[in-house]
């Protein structure tokens, strides 16, 4: 997807927010080389060439969004020479546009060059460590010196928090065809289909969809193992899917249950108590609510569970990428500081809510749902199938 915002119209994003948070950060420049942050500092554009993987030759493709707080007229994109044609075709709202970079080098070297023409004097360059190549750095730091460089990632985070309606409509239109492809899969798949038959389906049921297929994660039976086997699903056995694609960039990520033949009381239980801790989150999703108390709701609710010892509650937020602003709950599982638990809720920001059972008997059960917080509350994407979905 190409940008919306031509050459010398203005920019996609609320300049005025971002150089708020810079200014905070005590950033003057950004040079922003993740492949999420330029996509979102160019409008929506992700040059397809490098879509799915990075390396070319000895070294890497690295875009870089150069953006000086306060002065939008002197951003500029350093991309990869191929990305010509794309300029030609529509071109990036940056008024200095560099299709010239083969690797990480060169494109740090251009993007230095850029900075040195703008005449600023001891610039505080904000970059992103955990995207930065090695070599990359070391040619900023002899270029600029060490105590130049500041780590933006946290003001970067902060910048994507909030949604626009363009980005919440694409999130729903992940999520829903994420889950359409699901429910499907569950009804195409029969007694004998192996996991990797299931996942295959599902690939198929996505890419059909629009969507780029990234992972699933899938359960049979009595296992909690997620990973790909020739384990097949046998009449009575659950299935879980949980299951990412993104949709021009955006994430749906959701899990959604089956099984083969009709549930059973004991399953119609079980789903039924993950249900009611998903309930209790989101009935403390709403803005100005502090993310903190609807996980510590959410998580009386559990322990007031029959099946409170093999389960677990999560929460996150989402969007161009699986866990972004707001961060709730720390190293749980992934590893980062909670730090927005003590804030509130904020409209337009997007929650990833699951809760996991891992029944010693009946297997892997789990609801993992998105919502999008409102002033009065929330939206759900992408809703569908959140009950047992029959098989065959």
């Amino acid at each position: 997807m190409n940008v919306a915002v031509k050459q010398g119209t203005g920019t996609p994003f609320d300049h005025g927010r971002v150089d708020r948070l810079m200014d905070e950060a005590g950033i003057d420049i950004l040079f922003a080389t993740s492949k999420h942050n330029v996509q979102y500092l160019l409008g929506g554009y992700r040059f397809i060439f490098f879509s799915a993987m990075d390396a070319i030759g000895h070294s890497r493709y690295l875009p870089v969004v150069v953006y000086q707080r306060g002065r939008p007229e002197n951003s500029a994109y350093v991309a990869n020479k191929m990305e010509g044609g794309e300029h030609a075709n529509n071109p990036f709202w940056p008024p200095s546009v560099h299709t010239a970079a083969w690797g990480s080098v060169d494109a740090a070297r251009i993007a230095v060059d850029h900075v040195r023409k703008l005449g600023v004097t001891k610039p505080r360059i904000g970059i992103e460590p955990s995207f930065l190549p090695a070599d990359a750095y070391q040619l900023l730091v002899d270029a600029l010196g060490r105590e130049a460089l500041v780590d933006a990632t946290g003001m970067l985070e902060r910048m994507r928090a909030l949604k626009t309606p363009e980005e919440l409509e694409k999130l729903r239109l992940a999520s829903e065809k994420i889950t359409e492809s699901m429910l499907a899969t569950f009804a195409a798949s029969r007694e004998g289909s192996t996991k990797g038959d299931i996942v295959q389906r599902l690939r198929r049921e996505e890419t059909a969809r629009e969507l780029q297929f990234e992972y699933c994660l899938i359960t049979v039976g009595a296992s909690h193992n997620r990973a790909v086997s020739p384990q097949a699903w046998r009449r009575g056995e659950v299935l879980s899917i949980d299951s990412g694609g993104n949709y021009l960039g955006y994430i749906g990520d959701l899990c959604r249950m089956g099984v083969l033949g009709e549930p059973d009381a004991e399953l119609k239980d079980l789903l039924a108590e993950v249900d009611s801790v998903q309930q209790a989150a989101f009935s403390k999703v709403r803005a100005g609510m502090r993310g903190g108390d609807m996980i510590a709701h959410a998580e009386s609710a559990l322990k007031a569970s029959p099946s409170a010892a093999f389960t677990d509650f999560f929460a996150h937020g989402m969007g161009l990428i699986s866990h972004e602003v707001p961060f709730l709950m720390t190293n749980h599982p992934v590893a980062y500081e909670g730090v927005d638990g003590d804030r509130p809720l904020e409209a337009n920001m997007v929650l990833s809510i699951e809760t996991t059972m891992l029944h010693p008997k009946r297997g892997f059960i789990k609801l993992e749902d998105t919502v999008a917080v409102t002033d009065s509350g929330y939206v759900m994407f992408g809703e569908q199938g959140r009950g047992w979905n029959l098989g065959g």
